[in-house]
């Protein structure tokens, strides 16, 4: 199937060929027939794509800062890496889609195969969409009408959130396709609506709509005209959708409203507010989200965790459903604010019209009416002429295309001489990007095809926390050798369901990306305590950075948590460096005093069976300018330092010299090691006996924080 793809980096557009998506729990698939181009937020993509390094760079000033800090901590070429990793990344684009059901996922109710829904799909054929982002089409609106459901819904938002009431003189400053919406929409409010705008035909359909209107092609001052038409008492309200850098629209609007006045911004202005402009008429000012509530909570998207409507009268999905009522009672009108049709196989002249013509409104993309390829299977073109030999007969399927795989995994496994077969992902882009980038066969967003297939015998496994375990089990019982990135699992249901896996496939390799063990660094110490003649105490500090309480890695259900999902790497790293099993684990974390998010601010003390002590100091409340991971082991009046995985310091460690590199978390030796025991046979990297241990290890530091008791591994294994 076709869909419309904006490279970051090049600034070109492209038509791809990607995998159809699969029906997925929760979601709607659906057969697109109209796509709306969003004129301001496609065009600021694409004019960003087509932008050089230093203007993107100044478009964007808060992530400048942040490359600036990571440098300092991690080093420049590690840095760079990472941002052209990124820009590298094609973005799909668009956000108003009218299609067909063809399946629906898994828990979905209301909604079955042929009906008409709009959603905030993207510009391909064939779209998954959540279904509290989807609503039915009423028989009397078109397809087309129904394209500007998502948009006139940004609108919608900004309309309730600025409270009209009938009788109001509400302005709306500029008069594209969501100021034009929102003056509609203002007007079957009951409210006199003033329209301002640069374009007189823009503002010539405000008026059509019933708007009065300020064209300042011809030199009038808003204010002076706003307070005219307002009889010199100023308006009741602003709503601001318009797209500039000036902070003077937002002067503007405070100087125009009445004492009490309110501004709401749906657009893109510049917010440098002056108090002065605000103080005296005790004006609020408000800036819209989007569809409205909903928007960017993962519960509600993703996990279709519906607002009570008795609590939330107007969610994203219920403005998806007022906007379609008020087309279907034609309120609102929007066919005159559609200026261009394309097919969407002509893409790139609807999007060379986007960015030539200023004044272009609403373009909507055309999809064929015949039934589109369900394939979810796409052969990837070689970049090479010949086949990639196998390592030793090492034929690789990988299952997660994230962005960790694609900038940390995947470039480490492509420096091996696997053959690298398939990568199934069900973001189909991302797979798509990932195999072209690499040099994969196919690409998949159904990860069965993979397991089925018998020239394959190792998967790779990059998904989230909560599917490790699953997708551990279901590749050994398909008889293949699987790497998994850590954690193996999150609760000791899914460590159980692994460990009888292992048990029953004693022949097959099960590795998890505990890197750190391969470290250079790592190994040098090792190596270098390994011949002591006493226990060791090792400290390790992790500078973890603060991540939001709702995402993912936070939720117990999906991530495991922040000490189960990462900390798992320093509890194994110490003890390979120590070289005995972990005895006990006591862990502390702040008290209620912190707030919800404690367990990522946590110490973590570990005997071993040779009387050594461990420490790690898991923290999230550091800067990240700050170096990120700091180890130290003193033994025997001698101490080891690794400084961020760049820098071996030793002090009084005679003949040991200070060891300085590029930073190196072990990634690369880590694949390449799995990859040739793969081949080769015998023991694998890390012991499985090992992996459980850690895993335990883990577990426990979390329940032991929780209760303020000290666990023994033995005890606290459950049968």
């Amino acid at each position: 199937m076709k869909q419309v793809l904006q490279h970051l980096r090049t600034g070109q557009l492209e038509l791809a060929d990607v995998p159809c998506p699969v029906v997925r729990p929760g979601h709607l698939l659906i057969r697109t027939t109209r796509s709306l181009i969003s004129a301001g937020t496609e065009r600021m993509l694409v004019d960003f794509s087509r932008a050089n390094l230093l203007a993107k760079a100044r478009s964007q000033p808060e992530r400048v800062k942040q490359v600036l800090d990571k440098i300092k901590a991690d080093g420049l070429l590690p840095t760079l890496e990472a941002v052209f990793t990124r820009l590298d990344e094609p973005l799909p684009l668009g956000y108003c889609n009218a299609g067909v059901v063809l399946e629906v996922g898994p828990g979905v109710t209301g909604f079955a195969p042929g009906d008409r829904v709009a959603s905030n799909g993207r510009h391909a054929e064939v779209v998954s969409v959540p279904v509290n982002l989807c609503a039915r089409i009423p028989d009397e609106v078109s397809d087309e009408q129904a394209a500007f459901t998502v948009l006139s819904s940004i609108a919608l938002q900004g309309v309730r959130l600025i409270g009209p009431t009938l009788g109001e003189t509400i302005v709306v400053t500029g008069l594209g396709l969501i100021g034009l919406s929102a003056v509609q929409l203002l007007r079957a409010s009951g409210c006199r609506v003033i329209g301002i705008d640069v374009d007189p035909a823009r503002a010539a359909l405000a008026e059509s709509f019933g708007a009065e209107t300020i064209d300042l092609s011809g030199g009038l001052d808003p204010v002076g005209a706003a307070m005219a038409l307002s009889r010199q008492r100023g308006v009741d309200g602003v709503l601001i959708a318009a797209s500039a850098k000036s902070d003077e629209i937002v002067r503007q609007a405070a100087h125009m409203c009445r004492k009490h006045g309110r501004i709401v911004l749906v657009g893109v202005v510049g917010l440098h507010l002056n108090r002065a402009d605000f103080y005296e008429k005790e004006i609020t000012f408000q800036v819209s989200c989007s569809y409205g509530p909903g928007r960017y909570d993962s519960a509600y998207e993703d996990r279709g965790q519906d607002y009570p409507l008795g609590f939330v009268r107007w969610t994203e999905q219920r403005n998806f459903e007022a906007v379609l009522d008020m087309l279907a009672t034609d309120r609102l009108e929007v066919e005159s604010l559609v200026s261009h049709r394309f097919a969407q196989a002509d893409a790139a002249g609807a999007y060379q019209v986007l960015t030539d013509d200023r004044n272009a409104l609403g373009i909507v993309l055309t999809y064929p009416d015949q039934q589109v390829s369900r394939d979810t299977v796409l052969a990837v073109p070689r970049r090479e002429p010949t086949d990639r030999p196998a390592a030793g007969g090492v034929t690789v399927g990988v299952i997660g295309a994230g962005q960790f795989a694609r900038g940390v995994g995947l470039p480490s496994l492509a420096r091996t001489s696997a053959r690298l077969a398939w990568i199934a992902d069900l973001d189909n882009v991302a797979a798509r990007h990932a195999a072209r980038k690499f040099g994969f066969e196919n690409t998949t967003t159904d990860y069965t095809q993979l397991l089925a297939d018998p020239d394959v015998n190792t998967v790779l496994c990059y998904t989230p926390h909560h599917l490790h375990a699953r997708f551990v089990v279901e590749t050994l019982k398909a008889g293949k050798h699987v790497f998994v990135e850590k954690p193996l699992a999150i609760d000791q249901e899914g460590l159980e369901q692994v460990r009888q896996a292992a048990a029953d496939h004693p022949d097959l390799h099960v590795m998890v990306g505990f890197n750190r063990r391969f470290a250079p660094h790592a190994a040098k110490v090792r190596q270098l305590v390994s011949a002591r003649s006493q226990p060791v105490a090792l400290h390790m500090m992790v500078n973890a950075g603060a991540i939001p309480a709702d995402h993912w890695t936070q939720d117990p259900a999906i991530g495991g948590g922040r000490i189960i999902g990462e900390g798992c790497h320093f509890i194994d790293l110490l003890m390979f460096i120590v070289g005995h099993p972990i005895v006990s684990v006591q862990a502390a974390m702040f008290g209620p005093q912190a707030g919800p998010l404690r367990q990522d601010k946590m110490s973590i003390v570990m005997t071993y069976a040779d009387g050594s002590i461990g420490t790690v100091h898991y923290w999230a409340n550091g800067p990240k300018a700050y170096p990120k991971e700091r180890l130290e082991v003193f033994s025997e009046g001698r101490i080891l330092a690794i400084e961020n995985w760049r820098r071996l310091s030793a002090y009084q460690w005679p003949g040991v010299p200070r060891m300085k590199m590029r930073q190196d978390k072990g990634h690369k030796a880590e694949m390449a090691e799995f990859i040739a025991r793969v081949a080769a046979g015998g023991e694998s990297p890390i012991g499985f006996d090992q992996l459980d241990l850690v895993t335990q290890a883990s577990f426990a530091a979390v329940r032991s924080a929780a209760e303020g008791v000290t666990l023994s591994l033995s005890q606290h294994r459950q049968p």
